[in-house]
């Protein structure tokens, strides 16, 4: 997965947790209870990221993960009524999710983990599916692969030696 990393220094980042988990360690001692989040973060103009925060008490866990996401930001291509550019389908281990443009007025057709990273990332219309395995931080990782993959119609245009006009027909 190819990912263009973006300075989030001057950037205003919201956050979403999508899910926390208890993970338990057994040791000869007893069990250790950690906390896992799962966070995204955007900006809501076209930039979204998520992360992994692991710690012993939730608030540590979600800061962590904010800083992870804020690490991994990507750049999404949206076109003039802030939908994506093409449908295309995200892959990430078991979990695979069908992203498709859609017209104004649409809004946002999305399962839950699907639904934080296309908010975070300012779409407002979009249909998406989730395909295959419903674990949340694969579901999450293949929206972002999917719109990490997104090509706008003048990156499109110049691969093929064609002007714009013929690509949106």
């Amino acid at each position: 997965m190819k990912r263009t990393i973006v300075d989030a220094s001057q950037m205003e980042l919201t956050e979403k947790v999508v899910s926390i988990k208890r993970v338990t360690k057994v040791v000869k001692g007893g069990r250790n209870m950690r906390f896992t989040a799962l966070v995204v973060v955007g900006d809501g103009n076209g930039h979204v990221g998520a992360g992994l925060g692991k710690a012993t008490e939730i608030p540590e866990a979600i800061r962590k993960g904010k800083e992870d996401a804020a690490k991994h930001l990507i750049t999404v291509k949206l076109d003039p009524n802030n939908s994506i550019t093409h449908d295309i389908i995200g892959k990430h281990t078991g979990a695979s999710v069908l992203l498709k443009k859609a017209p104004e007025g649409t809004g946002v057709i999305a399962g839950g983990p699907a639904r934080s990273v296309c908010e975070m990332a300012g779409i407002k219309n979009i249909r998406t599916k989730s395909l295959g395995s419903n674990n949340k931080q694969n579901v999450v990782l293949a929206t972002i692969s999917a719109l990490s993959q997104l090509k706008s119609p003048e990156e499109v245009a110049k691969l093929r030696g064609k002007s714009v006009e013929e690509i949106l027909g």
